[in-house]
């Protein structure tokens, strides 16, 4: 575990020494960042394996440095926050957040939380295979999905579902399900995100939307019977 390098980016230095003393336990290499302008600056210059980002920092907010760090690297990020709306939750998700602890948490919970999405981390770059389906492409390296060979505008999060059900045509899952293999961990009572994020993907699959077929009483699944 020696090569995975996190930098904890948090304006309490308390909140700092506390997540450092408990990733430092799992092995991890920890650097930290008081604000988002360090952030970005220690971003910039060095390579890290996950970022843990509090929303409320001083100079730059934690959103403006997720929203950054995604223009240019599918690095890891979870965000952490003392707001737990789930208008919050929503909008984290929609920069590309793999996941949202609210504050106060327990340490052991927030271990956890990372050992989930670097183990996701690991498995999708594993899997970076072009995806075909009929006139379907999507290239998970470049994070782009073609219709018609017409590159279609996705968030992050409908990215990462839609990659997910062409990998695993025809198998149903449960909404619980989806939450756990897409979003990567625990999201009981926010059921209905999965229902608005496969809403806004037959949007923008237009008179394909019939790819995601919705199994009554299960969930969905991914369908190629165009």
């Amino acid at each position: 575990m020696q090569d995975i390098r996190i930098l904890v980016a948090d304006d309490e230095e308390k909140m700092r020494r506390v997540i450092r003393i408990y990733l430092q336990k799992e092995g991890y290499r920890v650097e930290e960042a008081r604000d988002g302008k360090e952030a970005l600056e220690k971003i910039k210059a060095s390579s890290f394996s996950l970022i843990l980002l509090d929303v409320m920092m001083p100079a730059i907010d934690g959103w403006t440095v997720c929203r950054e760090v995604r223009k240019n690297a599918s690095l890891p990020v979870i965000m952490l926050t003392a707001r737990g709306e789930e208008y919050d939750k929503l909008f984290g998700f929609e920069l590309g957040v793999d996941d949202y602890i609210t504050k106060p948490f327990s340490p052991r919970e927030m271990v956890a939380r990372i050992k989930a999405v670097l183990r996701r981390s690991k498995e999708d770059k594993r899997n970076e295979n072009t995806v075909k389906i009929d006139v379907l492409e999507i290239r998970p390296m470049s994070k782009q999905a073609f219709l018609e060979n017409k590159e279609l505008t996705l968030t992050p999060k409908e990215f990462e579902l839609l990659y997910f059900f062409a990998r695993n045509q025809e198998h149903v899952y449960s909404r619980e399900q989806l939450l756990n293999k897409v979003w990567g961990y625990d999201f009981i009572g926010d059921l209905r995100t999965v229902d608005t994020h496969v809403k806004q993907l037959r949007e923008k699959l237009g008179k394909y939307k019939k790819y995601i077929c919705t199994v009554w009483g299960t969930g969905y699944k991914f369908r190629n019977d165009q």
